[in-house]
């Protein structure tokens, strides 16, 4: 058995969406920080304290990892993500976070 679906069918409440989270971290890191930035931005509204705090706590250890993984999942770069979800000089700062590519 996979152990996520044992976490899904043996936890529940914050304790399983902690392991869960645990897990795929370790699996994968960057996919797992690409899908935490897409939620912070997808459907209305943009989660900004989650994208700041994901975004300043990745860029110096493996932010170019996550934007490959976040363009090859998303079929669009976080940066283009930021010009369509954010404004002004909050978008210029996050931009410039990640770059251009």
């Amino acid at each position: 058995r996979d152990i996520l679906n044992s976490i899904e069918r043996e936890m529940s409440g914050d304790l399983k969406e902690a392991m869960k989270a645990v897990v795929m971290c370790a699996r994968n890191t960057p996919e797992y920080f690409a899908e935490r930035i897409y939620k912070s931005m997808k459907g209305l509204g943009t989660n900004d304290d989650m994208l700041i705090r994901l975004l300043v706590s990745r860029s110096e250890v493996d932010l170019q990892d996550i934007k490959e993984t976040f363009l090859r999942q998303y079929k669009k770069s976080i940066h283009k993500w930021l010009d369509s979800e954010i404004s002004g000089n909050y978008r210029r700062l996050m931009q410039g976070l990640v770059g251009t590519n």
